[in-house]
């Protein structure tokens, strides 16, 4: 079952997963949770409110792969920034929500 934290701010959420592990970077192997997202579960949620600024809100998900492999991916959370993997994000989301 996902997690969801708040923290004040995107680099504290970062740090906290790479403590845990989480070294990928999914942003830059997008392509491959969009062909596969069925190989991927969403294991941490970490949320940036943006409470000085809206434009810096963010959601940080913290994905760990079927063959073991842990790494992040960060998404705006404005309206405007959905992206291929942000939907897929959010499919694998509600897939592994009990």
């Amino acid at each position: 079952m996902e997690t969801i934290y708040h923290y004040s701010s995107v680099i504290k959420a970062l740090e906290e997963l790479k403590s845990k592990g989480f070294t990928i970077d999914y942003n830059i192997q997008e392509e491959d949770l969009v062909a596969h997202p069925d190989q991927y579960k969403i294991v941490a949620i970490y949320q940036n409110d943006g409470d000085t600024n809206p434009d810096e809100e963010a959601i940080v998900y913290g994905i760990e792969a079927l063959s073991g492999e842990k790494g992040v991916f960060v998404s705006g959370a404005a309206a405007n920034s959905n992206s291929e993997a942000d939907t897929v994000l959010h499919k694998i989301r509600i897939k592994n929500t009990k």
